[in-house]
């Protein structure tokens, strides 16, 4: 039974992860950088929904608001960071825009710290009344984990619907697999990065808002361990599979509360990493990842 309970524990936190993490594999498929500042758009999508549950309370229609404005604030970052900072460089070496990406991701976290109604100290974060439902006498499952595991996965599966079965979804898989046909074929891909920046974002905002209610604090630093434990996800599913980030997310979240509960929490952030090193020595491309021929 304390297996069970910690197999449910991994997948709400799991399903968190994989939201993040689908953010940067969508990114690296399509235009091949890993946008470390991800991680951060998370925090900002936190403190939005922070703000908004504040104004109007925890309830069903303060929640609903809150993960609309936290999605459009993010999305809007995620479009104005990829135009700003990324493009210019998108023909640049990738050392350029990886140095850029973290550059943003500090400028994301002082900046907030700077900022009045922000700050640099914890603030609490509203979040509905957590009930526990006992199941079998001693399994126990709050509704703050069922909301979790169930959104997540409704915005999983509308992800694979969008890219898999809408236009701009197919001009998404044509970007990813050959950014010069695809602009020749008339599809414009400016906006289709832009376009997945945004997406993204959403994803990242609701894994902000999930993770804040899940785990009731707000920081501006906040975003950067599950940014950081999001990447290790995408990398052990395969960097740029959209399935594999998903996979990813699970098990690194399964594993991270299995360690917390039968080793010592102490030991969870260094098995998330140790997993990395274990899966970029073993298997560079990934869990569903596919290995790429150059020629030469």
């Amino acid at each position: 039974m304390i297996v069970l309970q910690q197999f449910i524990n991994g997948v709400s936190l799991g399903s968190i992860y994989a939201l993040i993490a689908l953010g940067y594999t969508m990114v690296y498929g399509i235009v091949l950088l890993i946008n470390f500042a991800h991680g951060d758009i998370l925090m900002l999508g936190a403190y939005a929904a922070f703000f908004v549950l504040s104004a109007v309370g925890a309830g069903p229609v303060g929640m609903l608001l809150a993960f609309v404005v936290s999605m459009v604030i993010c999305a809007t970052f995620g479009i104005s960071i990829e135009r700003l900072a990324y493009r210019p460089l998108r023909s640049a070496p990738r050392l350029n825009s990886l140095i850029t990406a973290i550059a943003v991701s500090l400028i994301l976290e002082n900046g907030a710290r700077v900022l009045p109604f922000i700050g640099p100290n914890p603030r609490q974060f509203p979040r509905p009344s957590v009930v526990n439902i006992k199941i079998a006498g001693e399994l126990s499952v709050s509704n703050i984990q069922i909301i979790v595991i169930l959104l997540s996965g409704f915005l999983m599966l509308a992800l694979n619907y969008i890219i898999n079965y809408t236009k701009r979804g197919k001009a998404m898989r044509a970007v990813s697999f050959d950014m010069q046909a695809a602009s020749l074929m008339g599809i414009s891909v400016n906006r289709i990065i832009s376009f997945t920046f945004a997406l993204g974002s959403v994803l990242a905002a609701a894994g902000g808002v999930l993770y804040a209610s899940a785990y009731p604090q707000v920081n501006p630093m906040m975003g950067m361990m599950p940014g950081l434990k999001a990447f290790v996800a995408a990398v052990l599913g395969g960097i740029g599979s959209v399935p594999g980030a998903m996979l990813g997310g699970f098990i690194l979240g399964i594993a991270e509360t299995f360690t917390k509960g039968f080793i010592s929490s102490q030991f969870s952030d260094a098995i998330s990493f140790s997993i990395l090193i274990i899966v970029l020595l073993l298997r560079p491309t990934g869990i569903l990842g596919k290995k790429a021929r150059v020629k030469v």
